[in-house]
């Protein structure tokens, strides 16, 4: 697991100013992704525990929406380079380097947990481990929220992505997996393409029972 995520490390530390000022703002002229994390926070508010991880944060842009959407979030990603660019933009939040399979949290410690195309790039046979990372960390009726590229196909695809190698996934492929995991998988929103390659936009809500 360590060879790949040190590729994406290195990958994404080189990329950092470039990566934010491309996504900084995406998710104004997402609609649907923008309800979806709206819809994420509404429900995690409703468990009445509002520690949030922004798992694989990137910049840091979405950890500053949840928080203003309510949540006491924070911010984890496996490049440093990303997360002083996040501590920088985004000072009065917490940003921690951090892998998706061993995070820094205690277990069900969090009310919720979002993964926004951060995913995209583990290997389908090392995600089961880093699901179950977020299961650990959940409360009992904590909620995720992951997106990622969405396939019809009926196995996952990998892609050469921008910025290092990527999989696309069935979303049911990939529901099932949440299933293994041991969360509760209750809503999902696929639509058009939001990349020349194609792939639907997928996102999945899930609740740990």
């Amino acid at each position: 697991m360590r060879e790949h995520q040190d590729e994406t490390r290195t990958a994404y530390d080189g990329v950092v100013d470039l990566y934010a000022s491309l996504f900084a703002d995406r998710l104004e002229t997402r609609p649907f992704a923008r309800a979806m994390v709206a819809t994420f926070a509404e429900l995690v508010r409703g468990t009445g525990n509002l520690r949030t991880a922004d798992v694989g944060c990137g910049p840091g842009h979405l950890t500053a929406m949840l928080h203003g959407l309510g949540l006491d979030a924070f911010g984890l990603d496996l490049s440093p380079a990303m997360v002083d660019h996040a501590r920088r933009a985004h000072p009065s939040l917490r940003f921690d380097e951090a892998r998706m399979e061993a995070m820094p949290v205690g277990d069900g410690a969090l009310g919720g947990v979002m993964a926004h195309y951060s995913m995209i790039h583990t290997p389908p046979g090392e995600l089961p481990a880093v699901l179950a990372e977020q299961v650990r960390v959940l409360a009992p009726g904590g909620l995720f929220l992951v997106s990622f590229f969405g396939t019809e196909g009926p196995e996952p695809v990998r892609f050469d992505h921008k910025v290092t190698p990527a999989y696309s996934w069935p979303a049911d492929r990939f529901a099932e997996l949440l299933i293994a995991a041991g969360l509760t998988p209750f809503a999902r929103l696929l639509h058009d393409p939001a990349s020349e390659r194609g792939f639907l936009d997928a996102h999945l809500l899930a609740r740990r029972p």
